[in-house]
């Protein structure tokens, strides 16, 4: 391709919508145009690009024995009445574009495709001699995103592969999950990216387990928390540890004790001298269900922890049934509006002990009448402890679970686990920190969505049994922009031979010059014969502009039909290392051809 020909447009400065260096440079270097809140368009750079992705993504899905399919973008809301997430992704999360039709059926824009592929797989599959199968597809989907931002990383609309695994049990589906676990390794190290695999939350996709690839990039959204030695690895949301030990408290007896403007850990431990591992803490939450019923939840936890509010949404969602939901609508902490509008009495703020009185909470048909009562793990252990006294400015010191506090029912671990923390399966290893960028993210559905939706098969002994599921997903419009945001520099972007738009860019420095013409024109078409897709650079543009914007465009390897053709060579330079060598011009398609086999080897 001739840039002279081609839809190129590049940009000096930085777009003001754009926030982290890869949006940014995609944008000036003319890859996406953004055409609404979170819209983008792919313009032909880009869209070079995702094709290697996605060929990539192909092949390794084919190779595990998955088949190709195309779903319905369009999907009927009686669908996911079934598998009970209507609500949960048009009222809870809210992610799902809703609409209604002229014969006024409730519809949504897909942003996943587990109801879909459930109702082909229970209208299709009558017997375990059609098992294991595996379909996927590569699609865009839709998210309706509260607040779109960092490009195609937080995205409306966005192309996605995704598949859908069908077992006779779950040691199959174990086998099937393996096998795309090791997909999604080759899938990243073809295209050339440092990753790590890491365990997560399921979210509102559920399932007993599941993993994330994270591309590791310090502007990532997420924090990965791992250990040196290679055998732990999660996301924070979901990551388990072993804290600090407490300190010794210095509180002996039981006393209640004034202390005045000491709301906060830091001002009490300050007042009273002490660790804030000696007190505990109980922060009061409000959560509403999918029918309307609202809990307000009391949660005790070592003064110096954090409470991890999706450990915690999970714990409510377990329990929803106890007050006749299914899905958790939100989760916050109540502020004074939303206090006035249960609270009898003003509440001791800041000085909340974990016997709060329940009658707190007034009379009403969608609030329940007590407080659910959780304890993180951090907090049963402790003696002569420092918490409230429920009354604004006094803290009492030296209680215990038992005297006089009652100890929850429900021991948890909702606390938030931070670097520092020693591992469990080896206290001697400390979790380390690191930015990461999901770009992937496998699930062991199990049989939550098969018994929902009535998919079963016929089993060797003639049962009737529900298919036991996994899906498995990876974003790659979203791994087009975490590769450029791992490799770029000052300069512009740097990609991976595997997924750059092109491998070689021929630039003519003076187009007035037939000599340079001449041997551009030839290196062009023998490069591209040669299998090795090449730019030329052809335009009426002085050097220096077409330097800066192959630097921006970020093509690998950069040949210029400069000052040395005078000696029968030219200017090549590789883009990741800036390394520049002079080369004689009949060995620079067996060269080049060389250097992008072994990058792709």
């Amino acid at each position: 391709m001739r840039l002279s020909q081609m839809l190129f447009v590049t940009l000096r400065e930085d777009p003001a919508e754009a926030e982290i260096p890869s949006h940014k440079l995609l944008l000036r270097a003319g890859y996406i145009r953004r055409i609404g809140s979170g819209i983008y368009a792919y313009l032909p750079l880009m869209w070079r690009v995702l094709k290697k992705i996605s060929q990539i993504v192909r092949e390794e899905m084919d190779a595990t024995g998955a088949q190709e399919c195309m779903l319905t973008q369009l999907q009927p809301a009686e669908l996911w009445r079934e598998s009970g997430r209507w609500d949960t992704y048009t009222k809870a999360e809210g992610i799902m574009f809703a609409l209604v039709d002229r014969q006024n059926r409730e519809l949504g824009l897909g942003p996943t495709h587990e109801e879909v592929i459930t109702t082909i797989a229970r209208d299709m599959i009558r017997s375990y001699r059609q098992l294991p199968l595996n379909l996927y597809q590569i699609q865009t989907k839709f998210r309706d995103e509260i607040r779109p931002r960092f490009g195609l990383m937080r995205g409306r609309e966005f192309i996605m592969k995704d598949a859908y695994s069908f077992d006779v049990d779950e040691a199959g589906l174990k086998q099937t999950y393996h096998k795309m676990h090791d997909a999604y390794c080759n899938i990243l190290r073809r295209a050339g990216l440092a990753f790590r695999a890491v365990d997560a939350d399921s979210g509102a996709i559920g399932g007993s387990g599941s993993q994330e690839f994270m591309v590791l990039a310090e502007a990532g959204e997420d924090e990965v928390l791992y250990t040196e030695d290679g055998q732990y690895a999660a996301n924070v949301e979901k990551a388990v540890s072993l804290p600090l030990d407490a300190e010794p408290s210095p509180f002996q007896t039981y006393e209640k004790r004034d202390t005045p403007q000491t709301p906060t850990i830091d001002s009490l431990c300050q007042f009273l001298k002490c660790s804030p591992t000696q007190i505990l803490k109980n922060v009061l939450y409000q959560v509403t269900y999918d029918n309307g019923m609202n809990v307000l939840v009391l949660v005790s936890i070592r003064g110096d922890q954090d409470v991890n509010e999706v450990k915690l949404q999970n714990e409510l969602v377990r329990v929803a049934d106890q007050y006749g939901g299914k899905a958790v609508i939100a989760l916050e902490v109540p502020n004074e509006d939303a206090q006035k509008k249960w609270a009898t009495k003003p509440l001791p703020l800041g000085y909340i002990a974990p016997d709060l009185s329940d009658d707190y909470i007034q009379s009403s048909k969608t609030l329940a009448p007590k407080f659910y009562r959780l304890v993180d793990q951090t907090a049963v252990e402790l003696t002569n402890f420092v918490t409230g006294s429920n009354e604004s400015d006094r803290h009492v010191v030296g209680a215990n679970w038992g005297d006089p506090f009652t100890l929850p029912q429900t021991v948890v671990d909702v606390r938030t686990a931070r670097k520092g923390d020693r591992a469990i399966h080896d206290p001697t290893q400390l979790l380390q920190s690191a930015r990461g960028i999901e770009i992937g993210h496998i699930f062991q559905l199990g049989t939550k969505y098969s018994i929902a939706m009535g998919a079963t098969y016929t089993n060797e002994q003639g049962e009737d049994v529900p298919l036991v599921m996994g899906c498995y997903g990876v974003g790659v419009s979203r791994m087009a922009q975490a590769a450029v945001e791992q490799s770029y520099d000052k300069d512009g972007i740097i990609w991976p031979v595997a997924i750059a738009p092109y491998h070689a860019i021929v630039v003519i420095p003076n187009v007035s010059d037939a000599d340079q013409v001449a041997a551009a024109e030839r290196l062009y078409a023998e490069l591209n014969q040669a299998g090795v897709e090449t730019l030329l650079d052809d335009r009426t543009e002085r050097a220096g502009v077409k330097f800066k914007d192959a630097d921006l465009v970020g093509i690998p390897y950069r040949i210029v039909t400069g000052r040395s053709l005078q000696q029968g060579k030219v200017e090549v330079v590789k883009r990741a290392s800036r390394e520049s060598q002079e080369i004689a011009i009949d060995e620079v398609v067996a060269t080049v051809k060389q250097w992008v086999a072994d990058a792709l080897s």
